[in-house]
């Protein structure tokens, strides 16, 4: 069936609140962007400055459910997790984070690697000591570390992982394996739910995971060029 399209109605600026005045709304405080300025330079591996930003942003919305987490730990945290790949042989990254990879000496090299990155840079911007170093220690075994330090390492940790549920993760993960969108959500979930540390953490991953099921669900081909979560499209 074809629906019936709706009239355009443009909506005057006024009604648009100020980013400022839009609760949740992410973005990088001044602080955070010298961060990021610093640490720019050892993202450009991996996709991972798109992907420190998307994880910065949830972990911004995971902070309002862990108040024992501290944002002056985690976000910087987030945004330097993944310095360390770009110490290591690009050709080594794929084979050492593809599932049944038994090269675990290079993910944890770009751990201790990313995290001594950290410090210089949190040390060139004046950063608190005890909070350098502790976001050091949570960078320092953010992939293969388990369990979490503390409700700071627990936050890093879902939303380094949540990522991969995401629009841009999907897109991203498929393209590294050569996966479909069903393929690409099956493999990440059976990697990632189980080892989620938090209820809220759980939850996003669900409410990620219902969204993007549609773009493999059987309901999808009736709606062709209409709709795609992961691709890009959009509805409603």
């Amino acid at each position: 069936m074809v629906p019936t399209p709706l009239p355009v109605l443009p909506l005057a600026p006024s009604l648009i609140p100020p980013a400022d005045e839009v609760p949740a709304l992410g973005c990088l405080t001044g602080v955070e962007q010298e961060i990021w300025g610093r640490a720019q330079p050892y993202l450009d591996v991996r996709d991972n400055d798109a992907h420190s930003l998307c994880a910065h942003g949830l972990a911004v919305a995971l902070l309002t459910a862990v108040p024992q987490a501290r944002a002056d730990v985690v976000l910087p945290a987030i945004l330097l997790h993944d310095t360390g790949w770009k110490t290591v042989d690009p050709a080594r990254i794929l084979p050492a984070i593809a599932p049944g990879s038994h090269d675990p000496e290079t993910v944890r090299r770009h751990e201790t690697a990313g995290a001594v990155i950290a410090g210089r840079i949190l040390t060139a911007i004046g950063y608190p000591q005890e909070d350098t170093a502790r976001i050091m220690e949570i960078v320092d075994g953010h992939d293969t570390r388990r369990y979490a330090l503390n409700a700071d390492d627990a936050v890093v940790k879902d939303a380094d992982k949540l990522w991969r549920l995401t629009p841009h993760g999907l897109r991203t993960v498929g393209s590294w394996f050569c996966l479909d969108t069903e393929q690409t959500l099956r493999m990440v979930l059976s990697n990632t739910y189980d080892r989620l540390l938090t209820g809220t953490g759980r939850a996003i991953a669900r409410a990620l995971v219902a969204c993007t099921g549609l773009d493999s669900g059987p309901q999808r081909p009736a709606i062709s060029g209409r709709y795609s979560w992961v691709s890009g499209g959009h509805s409603g």
